[in-house]
């Protein structure tokens, strides 16, 4: 049995890589998983040990900062 992987968008996903983050957003990878980091980041999904970015809260937080 033959499984087709479908690439979907990146502004349609629910949560994203650090690097898709980083392209997505045009901001670094070490300062994405910077922010990951932060006590209570509202926009940080673990998978066990596998961080994820949720993407909405992701665009929320970014758009409500004048500088991060």
């Amino acid at each position: 049995m033959s499984y087709e992987i479908e690439t979907i968008p990146i502004h349609q996903k629910m949560t994203l890589t650090i690097r898709e983050a980083a392209a997505y957003s045009n901001i670094g990878i070490n300062k994405i998983d910077q922010l990951l980091r932060m006590p209570g980041c509202p926009f940080v999904l673990y998978v066990g040990t596998r961080k994820l970015v949720k993407r909405r809260e992701f665009e929320e937080y970014i758009s409500s900062k004048l500088a991060i």
